[in-house]
């Protein structure tokens, strides 16, 4: 390292410089480079005759997820190296959006006799780089969080047959090279049978996992949610942060995720590098789960939807053009647009609006009815592996934040059927029995005839479907679609060639209706037909849920 060059005053933003040395790059000892480290930036100048704006690049450290200091293999060569790993957004070709592309800088360190010394300046470099790193993790809302107290451990469960069986490939080509990079140790799973994820995470020692990821479509994420919620333990386990990388054919999670982090909507493997890089980040947030009650399953939960009519058969019927990858969806869409199937039932719901306006006389009976538990609003994201988290105190928010009168907390005494069958997880607090009538507060929908009826609790149905372009991770509702009888097929195109951008609710179609509840009941009258909660066939019949705000973590970057 060469210091007879004068150190720079400050960065471009005017931030300190606190960090500056001149290296040679690595690969090429002809070609030397100034590099100096702010409090959110790194500055890299080549020296040489060119232009200054045609040399110069500056790396916002908020794109980094990782920065590393080694010896070469070779043992004369007294040098050390330094390498740094940034994901930064860049704009496609063709395009008005942007996807993160892979840019690692490399320098070489051999300004001292000793190599020691040399690797000491190099790791000195490293710690730095990951220090500012670690205070640029983001703050949602400007509030600083936590950083990791040691390195994450991660079980990544892989499903070699999603999507089109690429996962492997992804996963060998793009993400075990990003983890390493952002060094998070982690321990690859593949799963080999259907309910093996569901079965690994109800049995495992968690402790040995500060988080656990699931690399595939939705259906692995839904074993894994419910595993946990089936544990004796499960207060703890479902604390668990989880995370998601796409590798299957809908990945609307991964979309939504994607989608919440404010960047332009990406497809294919520039979502797969999008959802990798908020890992490596590792900021967890508090995420809504659903509590779903079937006739006589037991209770089950859910982190994504719940659908009946077109889009369920949509999902399963397009099982057979799995090959097409996210296309299959297209092509489900137009084979069942070419034979409108209507549907029968009756549907019932609380409404938000409701629930909230009841939330001062419940807070009165907060210690009778919550069992002394309390409440908080959902707080700023906390990173991953902090070995100091404290309980989530968000099991039982609505109920007590929830309305319902007198009446519905005495109903609550007696649990409905389904809800005896599974005794882990949260006690529903605004669900009747099945078998009884509902609150006089909840609303039922006096058309019975429907063309599909969709509950979302994330922005996404699929890669390019925003569902639910108002949703967030935890907003602690349901938003609720149904659209009824008499749409022709050509406004229901229209309906979904809109969703591609979120702007179906806006095209004041009269048979679309959206709502926002904090609770639901369906009640098929037709004979036949299919639902699916998270993209999975459930036995089909009455059923009724509630979302449990903030109850899950998960890993948003």
């Amino acid at each position: 390292m060469d210091q007879r060059r004068a150190e720079p005053d400050s960065g471009t933003d005017g931030s300190p410089v606190t960090l500056y040395g001149e290296f040679t790059a690595t690969g090429n000892r002809k070609v030397r480079c100034a590099v100096s480290l702010t409090e959110r930036d790194l500055i890299v100048q080549r020296l040489t005759s060119a232009p200054i704006g045609r040399s110069k690049a500056v790396l916002s450290l908020r794109d980094c997820v990782g920065c590393r200091a080694y010896r070469p293999h070779d043992n004369e060569d007294r040098a050390a190296h330094l390498s740094a790993y940034f994901y930064p957004l860049k704009r496609r070709r063709m395009s008005s959006g942007a996807s993160r592309q892979r840019v690692e800088q490399c320098f070489r360190l051999a300004a001292l006799q000793d190599p020691r010394a040399n690797l000491d300046e190099a790791e000195k470099w490293a710690r730095a780089v990951r220090e500012r790193c670690g205070r640029n993790r983001l703050l949602a809302d400007g509030m600083l969080t936590s950083q990791f107290s040691r390195p994450c451990r991660m079980m990544l469960l892989v499903n070699p047959q999603s999507g089109q069986g690429q996962a492997l490939t992804l996963y060998n080509n793009h993400i075990q090279r990003m983890l390493n990079e952002a060094g998070v140790p982690h321990t690859l799973v593949i799963t080999e049978r259907q309910n093996h994820a569901r079965e690994l995470v109800r049995e495992a020692d968690l402790s040995q996992w500060d988080a656990v990821v699931i690399m595939s479509g939705d259906g692995l994420l839904y074993e894994v949610v419910n595993g946990l919620l089936e544990r004796p333990d499960w207060e703890e386990a479902i604390r668990t942060p989880l995370g998601i990388l796409p590798g299957g054919s809908g990945n609307a999670l991964a979309a939504s995720i994607h989608h919440y982090s404010g960047a332009s909507p990406v497809f294919s493997e520039e979502l797969l590098l999008s959802c990798g890089f908020l890992l490596c980040k590792g900021l967890v947030s508090r995420m809504d789960l659903v509590s779903i009650h079937l006739s006589s399953s037991p209770r089950l939960f859910s982190f994504l939807s719940l659908a009946w009519g077109f889009v369920a058969d949509v999902d399963i019927e397009s099982e057979k053009y799995r090959h097409a990858g996210a296309a299959r969806f297209t092509v489900g869409t137009l084979v069942r647009l070419a034979s409108l199937r209507i549907y029968k039932g009756k549907l019932s719901y609380l409404p938000a609006s409701k629930a909230h306006s009841s939330e001062g006389g419940l807070r009165n009976n907060m210690t009778l009815h919550c069992n002394n538990q309390t409440s908080s609003p959902s707080p700023a994201p906390l990173l991953c592996c902090q070995s100091g988290d404290s309980p989530c105190q968000n099991t039982l928010h609505n109920s007590c934040h929830s309305n319902n009168s007198l009446k519905v907390w005495r109903t609550e005494s007696t649990p409905s059927r389904s809800a005896t069958k599974a005794v882990p997880g949260p006690p529903d607090s605004l669900l009747v029995p099945l078998d009884q009538p509902l609150p006089s507060d909840w609303v039922v929908v006096q058309e019975e005839d429907f063309v599909l009826v969709l509950a979302m609790y994330q922005s996404h149905l699929a890669e390019d479907l925003m569902a639910a372009p108002e949703a967030t991770l935890d907003d602690g509702v349901i938003h609720l679609f149904y659209v009824r009888a008499g749409i022709s097929r050509s406004a229901l195109l229209r309906l979904f060639l809109a969703m591609e951008k979120g702007a179906h609710v806006a095209t004041n179609c009269q048979h679309l209706v959206h709502t926002k509840v904090k609770a639901l009941r369906l009640e098929p009258h037709s004979p036949n037909g299919i639902i699916t909660v998270d993209g999975e066939v459930v036995e089909y019949g009455p059923l009724q849920a509630e979302v449990h705000r903030g109850l899950g973590r998960f890993i948003t970057g």
